[in-house]
């Protein structure tokens, strides 16, 4: 896949003689040391794919996010000093499980505690010794510049197709945040600096906070193996290319080895991107995805991410989950529960799920009183008016609702705003009849997943529900056709949430559903859960990016390029200049010569205005074609009449026109 022609790369050196080692101090800053770097796709080495042992597991994984996977805490003791633990809940910890027990994992991110400059050192040593966790410590003005203002105001709600037609709907693009966005990624490319041995460690680099790091990564080390996983959707190429760093932010991911998306979608959009906007095309073998850039092969990776099996099951024996369910199953006695559980932000569909629940209630009327629609809000994690908005309209349909068709001891909706503990979490996916997620826009989202494992339950837990261990168990599943979890679920019900009327009678239809259709629906789901978790997810990416770097000594490699326009262009082993004195030689040998010329960029400049050829250039051309040992042909995207009046002079001179449609 990796292509065999080089063009445009004589300016790499000068001399006659490319030469390959180190390079001294008299080249210019663009260059680096060059390197080699590996054809992914060489048609005489064998394939190895996803189902291959890796070896991963000798190495060293450094794996990098916005935010470690740890809690900060002040000491209470007197002396105000810090004490930290693990963030059970933080993907970046989970996905350790599909590396191996043998495998060094070193963490780079920010801490959610402001820490104080004085405080700093002490932090850092004692995070590195004892949770081997390199934190980057950000100013409040840069962190907010960058988090608050680039990633929440501008990137989020692009990839979730939220154009900022007025300054009230998203952020309208700022240099300066731009500018904050870039030099934290700087920052912590200086930190995995710190810790990196570049010819023996894997880079896992996260989310869409860290999209221009790839760069600075590969302008230091040609040969880093570099993986990025994107874990919010990847918009359209008509979203995106409003964008006015599209180039940028494009051009920086492909400094990575893997690329990883949700979906096929996110990856098509992607791929739609850099071939509208950068013009590279892309090719499938042997059943991988490969970008050709400037020589080397991108691969790209499609793979959702999964739950952490253990820590859901281990939560679900807690004594707690137990008699929060017995509470729960005697408060919804008689009713069948609906659950929604989603953050609080504009792109989850909260409002639009209850308008389906009244919808339901009005069409339904045998299900009042019966039916009853628990709506978890988490808080949400970013924050202006349209999170107010959001609140403001949720409450008031709640309360509407409510008011409506509530009665005394029955209320329709039951809105819980205010954190749960996961045990708690656990306790109403498991009496809970169906569950719906109604997001508008949404990277992945594992509520589903988290409420298929739960109905599976435990002998404790149905010993609780009063349910038979000789049943199957059974769920029901309502999602949005937008999320990135709805293709891995071919037996939930799938909508468009915008459409309140259709989830309103999905939801009437997934109440109504026979009680074996449940179980196989619910069966179908659990196995494809259980065994895609993020274990699975994790190892299969860390195999495929072994694959993209296993030959990366095998290809020379040379950078070019100024800040984030920096790339590295990889060459053949077998590369070598091509002597002029050779080409002199071999023409004058010739008894007959083809000679093809292009026309626009090769015989008149790209930046000239007047594309009429000049008598020099007329001149140039009757010079080849008076030679009888010569067939000389311009070809040209042109028109025919162009060409002709343009080259009327030149009698010997073929042309095609219009790429070869017309001939001369």
């Amino acid at each position: 896949m990796v292509s065999r022609s080089y063009s445009n790369l004589l300016d790499l050196a000068s001399g006659d003689n490319l030469s390959f080692g180190r390079v001294g101090k008299r080249l210019p800053r663009v260059m680096t040391v060059a390197g080699i770097i590996s054809e992914l796709d060489d048609e005489n080495t064998n394939s190895v794919g996803s189902d291959v042992p890796s070896s991963v597991s000798q190495e060293r994984m450094i794996i990098v996010g916005n935010q470690l996977p740890l809690r900060a805490h002040r000491r209470s003791d007197g002396d105000g000093g810090w004490y930290f633990s693990w963030d059970e809940d933080s993907l970046l910890l989970q996905l350790k499980d599909g590396l191996g027990e043998d495998v060094e994992v070193i963490y780079i991110g920010c801490l959610r505690e402001n820490i104080d400059p004085s405080e700093q050192d002490d932090v850092a040593q004692t995070l590195l010794e004892t949770f081997k966790c390199v934190p980057a410590f950000l100013s409040p003005d840069l962190f907010s510049k960058f988090y608050h203002g680039f990633c929440k105001q501008q990137l989020w709600p692009l990839f979730h197709y939220m154009l900022p037609l007025s300054p009230d709907l998203g952020g309208r693009f700022d240099r300066s945040l731009w500018q904050a966005y870039v030099s934290v990624n700087k920052i912590f490319a200086d930190k995995v600096m710190e810790v990196i041995n570049p010819d023996d460690d894997f880079v896992w680099v996260h989310d869409y906070h860290l999209m221009v790091l790839p760069t600075f990564l590969r302008k230091r080390f040609n040969r880093v193996k570099l993986g990025f996983f994107l874990h919010s959707p990847f918009p359209s190429s008509e979203i995106y290319r409003t964008l006015p760093v599209r180039d940028e932010l494009l051009r920086a991911l492909l400094n990575s080895d893997l690329i990883g998306f949700h979906t096929f979608d996110y990856a098509r959009h992607f791929l739609s991107c850099c071939s509208r906007m950068l013009g590279l095309g892309y090719q499938s073998k042997r059943g991988y995805i490969g970008l050709e850039y400037y020589g080397r092969t991108v691969s790209i990776k499609i793979l959702p991410v999964g739950i952490h099996m253990g820590q859901l099951k281990s939560v679900m024996h807690l004594p707690e989950t137990e008699s929060r369910t017995a509470e729960l199953r005697d408060q919804f006695r008689g009713c069948t529960v609906l659950l929604g559980v989603d953050d609080m932000d504009i792109f989850k569909g909260i409002s639009l799920k209850l308008l389906a629940m009244e919808q339901l209630l009005v069409q339904h009327p045998d299900c009042r009183g019966k039916v009853v629609l628990v709506q978890i809000a988490n808080p949400a994690r970013g924050r202006g008016r349209d999170v107010q908005e959001v609140q403001s309209e949720t409450y008031s349909t709640a309360k509407r609702i409510n008011e409506t068709f509530g009665r005394p001891g029955y209320s329709p909706v039951v809105l819980i705003d205010t954190p749960l503990q996961f045990y708690e979490r656990i306790a109403y996916y498991m009496i809970a009849e169906c569950c719906l997620v109604t997001a508008v826009r949404d990277g992945m989202n594992l509520i589903p997943y988290e409420y298929i494992i739960c109905r599976q339950g435990n002998e404790k837990l149905d010993e609780t529900l009063q349910l038979d261990p000789s049943v199957p168990k059974k769920s029901m599943l309502v999602v949005s056709e937008f999320i990135g979890c709805s293709p891995s679920l071919s037996g939930a019900i799938r909508v468009n949430p915008w459409n309140i009327d259709a989830v309103a009678e999905a939801m009437d239809h997934a109440l109504v559903v026979p009680e074996s259709e449940k179980q196989l629906r619910h069966e179908k789901h659990y196995r494809y859960v259980s065994t895609h978790d993020v274990g699975y997810w994790a190892q299969s990416f860390l195999q495929d990016l072994e694959r993209a770097c296993r030959d990366h000594l095998r290809r020379r490699c040379w950078g070019i390029g100024f800040g984030l326009g920096f790339r590295v262009i990889a060459l053949d082993p077998n590369f070598r200049k091509l002597s002029l004195d050779h080409i002199v030689s071999a023409y004058k040998r010739c008894r007959n010569r083809a000679i093809l010329l292009d026309y626009d960029g090769t015989m008149m400049a790209p930046s000239v205005t007047d594309k009429t050829p000049n008598p020099e250039v007329i001149g140039f051309l009757n010079s080849l074609c008076r030679d009888p040992k010569n067939v000389v042909f311009l070809v040209s995207g042109r028109d025919k009449k162009t060409l002709t009046d343009w080259f009327s002079s030149c009698e010997k001179l073929g042309l095609a026109a219009e790429h070869g449609y017309f001939m001369r």
